[in-house]
C-alpha cells in the first residue's frame, strides 16, 4: 500500500515537471500571464487551501486532554466513572485466551517405525564396518583409529576408540549382537525433538542391553546406541493450532463493571491496556468533532491564505505566475502541514523535533528568501492554531526557521548546511532559555540540549536532501549546480576556449558586465554570470564565421556567400547552442540564456544587403529569414545578458574614443532594444535600466579604453589600420543589370544531414560575423542605427 502511494506521488511530481518542460517548448514566447499559467496556478492554490482545511479540521489528535495518553504514561489526575457501566473487556479476555493457548502444549504424531528401522539398519552397518577395521591384519593402530574417527554418526572420543579396539573378539561379538537390539527397543518408544526427551532416552539404554557384558563392553555398547538415537515423533502444526484455538475459544469472556463515582484510575499511576480500554468505554477518549470545526477551519484557512497570497503578490509577484516554483511551494507546504498534524501534538518532546526550519531553508534556497519568511510566519500562526496552549513551541519553531533561512543564504557551499544546522540549534536553545529560565530543572538540561541539537541536525540534513532532489525534480537551478558549471574545466567551457578563443574572451567580458549589473539591481548575479558563460556555446560549431575568432587581415568567408546563407549561419548558433545544452544536460535556466540572448532581433548586417540585392533584382525579402527564433528575454537576468552582449560587441566594433561617446553609444543601444519591444516581458524598470547603463559604462571604459600613442606610433598604427581595411574590405562592383542570386549550397548539420541550405562548413565552433563592405559602410552610421550582438565590426 505504501509503495503504491509513493509511486503515485512520484508520478505526480514527474508529471508536473514534464508539463512545465513541454509548456516551455510549445509556448517559448508566451508571457507569464497566459491563460494556461493562470489556470494551473489557481488549481495549485485551491489544492493548498484544501490541504490546509483538511489538516485543521481532521480530528487528529482528538481535542481532548486524554487523547494522547498511551500505555505506560502517568495519568495526571484521578479518573472517576461518570456513569454506571458494565462491559466485556476485550483486553482481559484476549490476555486470558493467550495464556490458555500458551499453556496448550504441542501435539505430536505417533512414533514412526520407518525411523526405527532406518537407525537399526544403520547400527548394523556401522558395527560391520568396525568389525572389518578390527580384523584388518595389515592396518596399524593409527589407521584403525583414523577409520573409526571418520564415522560421522558416532561421537567417539580417543579413549573410547582405544577401548573399542582393545576388546576381545568375544566381547566385541556380544556388543555387535546386543547394540542393534537395544537400539530397536529404545526407538519403539516415543522420542520428541526436545533436549529432555533425548536425554531420557539415552539414560535408559543400559537397562535395555541384555547379556553378560563386561564393563568396557557395556560402555562401548551404550555409547553406540546413544549416538544413534534420533527423534521419531514430530509436532503436528496443524493439529497443534487447532487445539490451541479450541482452548482459546473455550475461555469465557471477562466482564468489568464500574459504579457511578467509582475511581477507575488513580492519579500518578502508570496506565495499562485495560485502563485505556476502560477510559474508552467511559467516553474519555471519544472524538468531539462537529461541523463547526470544519467551518472554523475554512474561515481560518481562507484568511491565512489570503494574507499569504497578498504578501507574495506585493513582495515576489513572479512566484505566483511561475508554475514550477508555485508547484514546489504548494507541494512542500502541504507536506509540512500534514507532518505538523502528526508531530505538533500534546507530547513532552515530539513537537520540538518538528523540522519547520527545513521548509524555511528549502524555500529560501530554491525560490526566494522573502517567500520563505512569509511562509515561516504563516506556519507559526498554524502552530498556534494546532497547539494554542503552547506559545513557546510556536516561537521556538518560527525563530529556528527564520535563522535557518537567513544563515543558509544562497547555499553556495555544502558547509553552509552545517553552519545552518548549528545556527538553528543555537536559536532553539536561546528561545527555550528565554522562556524557561530560571525555572528550568538542571536534571532536564541534558535532555533538552540533545533535543535542540537533534532538531538542528535533522532540519539541515533534510534540507540538504530536499535541496538536491526538489531542485532536480522541478528544474530549479541551484547555486551548487551553478558553482559546478562555472568551473573552467567544464567540457563546454574548455571547448569554447580551445575552438573559439575570441568568443571565450567576449564571454568573459560579457559575464563580468552582466554579473555586476545583476547585483546592482538585485537580480540573481551568480545565475547571470554562469548563463553568460554558456550563451554563445553554439559558436563552437562554426567558429571561423564570427569575426572575434578570425585573425587580423583574414578574408571574411561571408564574402563568398549570399546574405541569406550568411544569416542562416549566424542564426544557427542559437539552435546549435541549445543542442549542445541538451547534450551536456545544462539546466533549463541556463538554456534560457542561450535562447533569449538575441531575443527576436534581426541581423541587419545581412538583411540590408539582401534588401539592396533584392531591389536590384525586383524581388522581396522576408524579414523572418533574418530574425532570431527567440523568445525575447523573460527574466531580468536574460535581459541583462542581452544588453551586455549587445553593448560589448558594439563597443568592441566601433571603439568610441571618449567617455561621452561611450555613454551615448550605450544609451542608443539599450534604447533601441526598448523601442523594439525586446524588454517587454522581463519586468525591468527604467530605473534599473539606468543602473545597468552606468555599470556597463564603468566596465567597458576599463576594458575598451583608448590606448596612449607613443612618438612615431600614430603614423604606423594609421597605416596598419588602412592596410587591414583594404584586406578585410572586398571590392563590390555593381553589375549593369541585375544578376541572378546563386543557389546556396546545403550545409551539413551536427547530425550529418543537410539543413538550412547552408554551404559546407568546417567542423569548428562559431563567433561573430566577419565584416563585408556593406557592414563597414554601416559602421559609419552605427550611432544612428545601433547594431545587434552579431553585427559585424
Amino acid at each position: 500500500m505504501h509503495v503504491r502511494y509513493w509511486l503515485i506521488s512520484f508520478a505526480f511530481l514527474n508529471g508536473i515537471r514534464m508539463f512545465t518542460q513541454i509548456k516551455r517548448k510549445i509556448t517559448p514566447d508566451s508571457t507569464p500571464s497566459s491563460w494556461l499559467n493562470q489556470i494551473t496556478c489557481i488549481a495549485l492554490g485551491l489544492g493548498a487551501a484544501a490541504v490546509l482545511v483538511f489538516v485543521l479540521a481532521w480530528p487528529y489528535p482528538r481535542n481532548n486532554q486524554y487523547q494522547q495518553l498511551r500505555v505506560g504514561d502517568i495519568i495526571p489526575n484521578d479518573i472517576v466513572a461518570p456513569i454506571r457501566i458494565n462491559y466485556v473487556s476485550e483486553v482481559l479476555t484476549q490476555q486470558a485466551r493467550e495464556r490458555a493457548m500458551d499453556a496448550t502444549g504441542p501435539h505430536y504424531d505417533p512414533p514412526e517405525s520407518r525411523v526405527r528401522r532406518q537407525q537399526t539398519s544403520k547400527a548394523r552397518e556401522i558395527i560391520e564396518f568396525i568389525t572389518i577395521v578390527r580384523s584388518d591384519p595389515y592396518a596399524s593402530d593409527e589407521s584403525r583409529t583414523d577409520y573409526l574417527s571418520a564415522i560421522y554418526e558416532l561421537e567417539l572420543s580417543q579413549e573410547e576408540i582405544l577401548t573399542l579396539l582393545s576388546l576381545s573378539n568375544e566381547e566385541w561379538a556380544s556388543v555387535a549382537l546386543e547394540a542393534p537390539l537395544a537400539l530397536d527397543r529404545v526407538m519403539r518408544e516415543e522420542i520428541h525433538n526436545t533436549v529432555g526427551d533425548m536425554a531420557n532416552a539415552r539414560r535408559g539404554v543400559n537397562r535395555l542391553i541384555g547379556g553378560d557384558l563386561s564393563d568396557q563392553a557395556m560402555v562401548i555398547a551404550s555409547g553406540l546406541v546413544g549416538d544413534l538415537i534420533v527423534p521419531n515423533s514430530f509436532i503436528n502444526e496443524e493439529r497443534t493450532n487447532e487445539l490451541r484455538l479450541e482452548t482459546a475459544e473455550a475461555v469465557e469472556s471477562i466482564e468489568r463493571s464500574y459504579e457511578q463515582g467509582e475511581n477507575v484510575i488513580r492519579r500518578n499511576t502508570k496506565l495499562t491496556e485495560e485502563d485505556l480500554e476502560a477510559m474508552e468505554k467511559l467516553g474519555f477518549l471519544r472524538s468531539e468533532w462537529s461541523w463547526w470545526i470544519l467551518v472554523r477551519a475554512v474561515l481560518f484557512a481562507g484568511t491565512l491564505l489570503a494574507a499569504v497570497a497578498i504578501a507574495l503578490y506585493r513582495l515576489v509577484p513572479e512566484v505566483l505566475q511561475n508554475v514550477p516554483r508555485l508547484a514546489l511551494l504548494v507541494i512542500t507546504t502541504a507536506s509540512w502541514l500534514i507532518l505538523a498534524k502528526f508531530m505538533v501534538i500534546p507530547h513532552p518532546w515530539l513537537p520540538y523535533l518538528y523540522p519547520l526550519a527545513t521548509l524555511g531553508m528549502v524555500i529560501a534556497v530554491l525560490i526566494d528568501l522573502r517567500v520563505s519568511l512569509v511562509l515561516t510566519l504563516a506556519f507559526t500562526i498554524v502552530m498556534l492554531y494546532l497547539n494554542g496552549s503552547n506559545t513557546m513551541l510556536a516561537i521556538y519553531l518560527g525563530m529556528g526557521s527564520v535563522f535557518g533561512a537567513l544563515v543558509l543564504g544562497r547555499a553556495e557551499r555544502l558547509t553552509a548546511f552545517l553552519w545552518t544546522g548549528t545556527a538553528v540549534g543555537l536559536s532553539n536553545f536561546l528561545v527555550i532559555a528565554a522562556f524557561q529560565l530560571p525555572d528550568i530543572e538542571f536534571t532536564a538540561i541534558g535532555q533538552s540540549i540533545l533535543l535542540l541539537l537533534i532538531n538542528g541536525i535533522l532540519s539541515a540534513s533534510i534540507a540538504l536532501l530536499g535541496y538536491f532532489l526538489l531542485g532536480n525534480l522541478f528544474g530549479i537551478t541551484t547555486s551548487l549546480q551553478l558553482t559546478e558549471l562555472s568551473r573552467p574545466t567544464h567540457p563546454l567551457l574548455r571547448q569554447l576556449l580551445l575552438k573559439s578563443p575570441g568568443t571565450y574572451h567576449h564571454t568573459i567580458v560579457v559575464s563580468n558586465m552582466a554579473e555586476r549589473a545583476a547585483a546592482a539591481i538585485g537580480a540573481d548575479a551568480m545565475l547571470t554570470r554562469v548563463g553568460a558563460y554558456y550563451h554563445d556555446i553554439g559558436k563552437t560549431v562554426r567558429p571561423y564565421f564570427f569575426i572575434e575568432n578570425s585573425a587580423e587581415g583574414a578574408e571574411s568567408p561571408h564574402n563568398k556567400l549570399d546574405p541569406y546563407t550568411s544569416a542562416q549561419i549566424i542564426l544557427s548558433h542559437v539552435t546549435d547552442g541549445i543542442d549542445l545544452a541538451h547534450k551536456y544536460r545544462l539546466p533549463l535556466r541556463i538554456q534560457d540564456f542561450i535562447r533569449e540572448h538575441h531575443g527576436r532581433s534581426v541581423i541587419k548586417s545581412f538583411y540590408i544587403p539582401a534588401m539592396e540585392q533584392a531591389g536590384r533584382q525586383g524581388e522581396e525579402v522576408d524579414e523572418e529569414d533574418f530574425r532570431y527564433i527567440g523568445p525575447s528575454p523573460r527574466s531580468k537576468e536574460t535581459a541583462i545578458l542581452m544588453l551586455a552582449d549587445t553593448c560589448e560587441s558594439a563597443v568592441r566594433a566601433i571603439r568610441p574614443g571618449s567617455r561621452r561617446e561611450l555613454t551615448e553609444l550605450l544609451n542608443q543601444l539599450i534604447d533601441s532594444r526598448v523601442d523594439e519591444g525586446e524588454l517587454n516581458h522581463c519586468n525591468l524598470t527604467f530605473q534599473e535600466l539606468q543602473s545597468v547603463k552606468e555599470i556597463f559604462g564603468q566596465v567597458l571604459q576599463g576594458v575598451h579604453h583608448p590606448r596612449v600613442s607613443y612618438p612615431g606610433q600614430e603614423t604606423k598604427e594609421t597605416e596598419t589600420t588602412d592596410a587591414l581595411r583594404v584586406v578585410q574590405t572586398p571590392k563590390v562592383t555593381t553589375p549593369a543589370s541585375p544578376a541572378p542570386v546563386p543557389d546556396p549550397v546545403p550545409v551539413p548539420a551536427s547530425n550529418g544531414h543537410a539543413q538550412n541550405n547552408l554551404p559546407p562548413l568546417p567542423e569548428h565552433p562559431v563567433s561573430e560575423v566577419i565584416p563585408s563592405e556593406s557592414n563597414l559602410r554601416r559602421r559609419e552610421s552605427a550611432k544612428r542605427v545601433p547594431g545587434g550582438v552579431e553585427q559585424p565590426a
